[in-house]
């Protein structure tokens, strides 16, 4: 059924040189980029605050090493070190020779990229969801956005769809892929949670004990008397991270479609329901748990793949762990093929750690421009996890850091494109990378 909605005047908001729509980890270092290379800039972002899954469903961990040394520098190095002065962040226990590198509070993070976005001059829109673009002839306008006092228009030159969904890039008709070829099916999504009241010091010094409970809880899931739940991260959180107040957990999966609202609501509700189940045993059965309660838990799950939108390069399985690199190269990306089963069971490739779904220690592949940029709507790109890749390169590139390389890399582009009064298609390349490289991102190995 349809309805015909009368035609409109709509009152225009705001006029920028860049739109860019999602404030989460590549959105803020689009905008961050493009302003201090010389745009007016403009974020409009659905929640409360930036940092999208990092800091609003408390998605953590950066990976930043090639196993020996450290590949991914810019506004992700600014980033840690401004919140290293507050204590928001530390190194891994194996930095840097594992390629998770960092681990930081969600709260400080909101606050360290306001900063930057403030600093940079981005005007910054929160409690404000991007609804329908504004295609003409080929080419967006802006974006229409319905506020609080009724529908508005932001008006942009360059618009860069960082809403992890590839939202404002489908609506424009740019093609898109979604799902696995076997079955359609996108990557599991994960509530993440913190506890306190756990006794520490009895996690510690009963590990045998311990064991004995997790595996008693292993079996009755295999049993189907228990949710789904990854395995190797909840032996590893009451093992090698010793289970500790306030301490971030990625141990609940659900599996369904990121673009169904109503189906989002449900498994979102549903994950709580497994928590509460899961800490239900843990309080009876694990020593140091037994007066556990639920600290806080995303307000969102952590998703990790829906739409990935066609662009002019996409990259592969094959260029991941073939370490591939690019003409068009605006940073690196080092972390392994890394795909939660699409059906929720809770398994992931991360714990088949080896030559099928690593990269060689040392090496990193090229994270291009090409896959940010497309051939149908040229001054609209997108960043993050909605870029083009197949699935299984995606749940490679698709972890914070690499977001962040695609934003810097393409926000600096949109401000070269704007200057230049040419597309982003048409960026001279080399040109781009000095600066890129003048503004601290690592980039070797360039083809000649």
């Amino acid at each position: 059924m349809d309805i015909q909605v009368p035609s409109q005047k709509i009152p225009v908001l705001d006029v920028c040189d860049v739109l860019v729509c999602g404030g989460g980890c590549a959105g803020v270092t689009a905008a961050v980029s493009a302003a201090r290379h010389g745009c007016r800039v403009t974020l409009i972002e659905r929640w409360p605050s930036v940092g999208g899954m990092a800091t609003n469903a408390l998605v953590n961990g950066w990976h930043r090493s090639d196993r020996e040394k450290m590949v991914i520098y810019g506004l992700v190095e600014e980033s840690a070190q401004r919140a290293f002065k507050h204590d928001w962040i530390r190194q891994d226990g194996s930095y840097p020779h594992a390629h998770e590198t960092h681990w930081f509070d969600p709260e400080g993070m909101r606050i360290v990229w306001q900063r930057m976005l403030n600093e940079a001059g981005v005007k910054t829109l929160c409690y404000l969801a991007v609804g329908d673009p504004i295609v003409e002839e080929g080419r967006i306008k802006g974006v229409l956005c319905d506020t609080k006092t009724g529908r508005r228009a932001i008006l942009a030159d360059i618009v860069i769809d960082a809403t992890g969904d590839g939202d404002v890039a489908a609506k424009a008709g740019v093609n898109f892929e979604y799902g696995r070829e076997l079955d359609g099916l996108v990557q599991g999504m994960t509530l993440i949670f913190a506890l306190h009241g756990i006794d520490e010091a009895a996690i510690r010094n009963k590990p045998v004990e311990v064991k004995m409970a997790i595996d008693k809880m292993m079996e009755l899931k295999r049993e189907g008397k228990m949710p789904p739940v990854n395995e190797g991260n909840v032996y590893g959180s009451f093992t090698h991270w010793g289970a500790a107040n306030h301490m971030l957990w990625n141990v609940l999966p659900v599996a369904g479609n990121p673009l169904n609202e109503e189906e989002l609501s449900r498994l979102t509700a549903l994950a709580r329901e497994y928590l509460v189940q899961y800490l239900d045993f843990w309080r009876e059965n694990v020593p140091g748990m037994e007066n556990a309660k639920i600290n806080q838990t995303g307000f969102s799950l952590g998703i990790r793949e829906s739409r990935r939108v066609t662009g002019i390069k996409k990259l592969t399985h094959q260029m991941v762990l073939d370490a591939v690199k690019h003409e068009d190269a605006i940073g690196h990306g080092v972390w392994m093929v890394d795909i939660h089963d699409p059906k929720g069971t809770g398994y992931t490739t991360y714990t088949d750690r080896g030559s099928r779904n690593m990269l060689a220690t040392g090496t990193s592949y090229h994270i291009p421009l090409g896959m940010c940029i497309n051939n149908q709507v040229p001054n609209l790109a997108v960043v993050g996890r909605c870029a083009s890749s197949t699935h299984e390169a995606h749940s490679s590139v698709r972890v914070q850091t690499h977001c962040m390389v695609m934003g810097q890399g393409t926000g600096t582009a949109a401000a070269m494109a704007l200057n230049g009064k040419i597309d982003m298609a048409q960026v001279d390349v080399k040109t781009l990378q000095n600066k890129l490289k003048a503004d601290g991102v690592y980039l070797e190995d360039l083809p000649e």
